[in-house]
Parts: structure tokens; C-alpha cells; sequence
């Protein structure tokens, strides 16, 4: 189905504590859009790879209720959001401009520098276990205020990961997160004789059972 240039297909606009990366514990609203390009093993929502998920709504409501929640952090995720990247360019000029803290999780497949004046981005680099690559090219692209994401699921993905980090110059906070229910002391156990300045994180939504 071909979009309007004022909407998008929102699969879910709700707050919660952000439970990843830099800003981990903090209020915030998130806008998750439909669609995907990938299928991710690990995935924590795959109703959202799905085109038809969701509703057809226009970027004036999306702003409207954005801001209806009262909290100036959002975290724009999906499915790949930036998939949205014509539509999603004006909500974010809007709400940036409006001084929201405005973060973008992306797969790593779909260059970013558009939206990088207006946001900052998470960096979700694909392990062997997820079955899905990204396009490690676009980790030069990264700021300070970026981050990179690896999910881990076992000893495999812990030396991709490595081999990744020794490999490119990535400029951002570099998060290791350990899939959900995988054996965490022993991920623990290898990341602390890593010499990389990582910080291992568990995601805490989950931890706590909130969306």
C-alpha cells in the first residue's frame, strides 16, 4: 500500500521507562512504526515487521499524541522506522524544534544522516544468532551521542562483536545486551577480560514486566 506524505502506519504510540541504552530507566514515549526489512531471530515485537500492522495516522496526530503524554523523550522504534524516513522527517523537525529528546532505533541497514540534526540514534548491530546482517559501513557515521547496540546470544556472537569493535571506528557508546533468558554470568564472565570500553546492560523493561 503506498503511504500519504502526511501519514504513517503506527503500530503503537504509548510511556514507559526507556529500558536500553544510555538513558535506561528514564519516563518516555515511544512511537513504534510498522514495517520491517529484516527478521530478526530476537526480535521483541515481530506483529511490527508486519506492513499492515497498526493504523494509517496522520503526522498532526502523531505529534498531537506525542505530546498529549506530557514527557519530552521519545524513542522512535518499530519494525525500522526509518523505513518512514520521508513521513518521520517532519514529526521530528517539529518536536526537536519543540526541544524533545528524541532517540531513533534502527537495524543498521538504512542510512541515517538525515535524521541525525534532530535526534540521536541507536545503533542495533546484527549478530551471527539473529539470522539478519547490518551495513557496518554506517557505523562511521555515528557521534558521541550515538549509540551501537550488540545483542548477544552465546560465544559466536561475543567474537563478532569483538571482531566489530577491534575493526571500525565507532565514535558512540558501545552497549553489550545479552539476549533475554541466555546465560548471562557466562556472557558477564567473557566481557570483563574485554579491554573495549563497553558497558554491559540487561534490558530492564524486561526485568521488570513493562511494555
Amino acid at each position: 500500500m503506498q503511504r500519504s506524505s502526511a501519514e504513517m502506519r503506527v503500530v503503537e504510540i504509548f510511556t514507559s521507562f526507556q529500558g536500553e541504552g544510555k538513558h535506561q530507566g528514564a519516563r518516555c514515549t515511544f512511537l513504534r512504526l510498522a514495517g520491517c526489512n529484516l527478521a530478526c531471530r530476537w526480535c521483541d515485537t515481530p506483529d511490527a515487521q508486519n506492513d499492515d500492522a497498526g493504523d494509517e495516522i496522520s503526522t498532526e496526530q502523531i505529534i498531537a499524541g506525542i505530546r498529549s503524554s506530557g514527557v519530552r523523550y521519545l524513542c522512535v522504534t518499530g519494525g525500522e522506522p526509518l523505513l518512514h524516513m520521508d513521513e518521520l522527517l517532519p514529526v521530528l523537525q517539529t518536536l526537536s524544534g519543540e526541544d524533545y529528546r528524541i532517540e531513533i532505533e534502527t537495524n543498521g541497514t538504512i542510512p541515517f544522516t538525515q535524521v541525525l540534526p534532530y535526534a540521536s540514534v541507536c545503533m542495533d548491530v546484527k549478530c551471527p544468532s539473529s539470522g539478519e546482517r547490518s551495513d557496518l559501513s554506517l557505523l562511521a557515521d555515528l557521534r558521541q551521542n550515538d549509540t551501537v547496540k550488540f545483542v548477544v546470544a552465546d560465544e559466536t556472537d561475543l567474537t563478532y562483536a569483538d571482531e566489530q569493535i577491534r575493526s571500525h571506528r565507532i565514535a558512540g557508546e558501545i552497549f553489550i545486551s545479552p539476549v533475554f533468558g541466555s546465560d548471562y554470568s557466562a556472557i558477564a564472565r567473557a566481557l570483563i577480560t574485554w579491554d573495549h570500553p563497553i558497558r554491559l546492560q540487561m534490558q530492564l523493561h524486561k526485568q521488570i514486566g513493562v511494555q
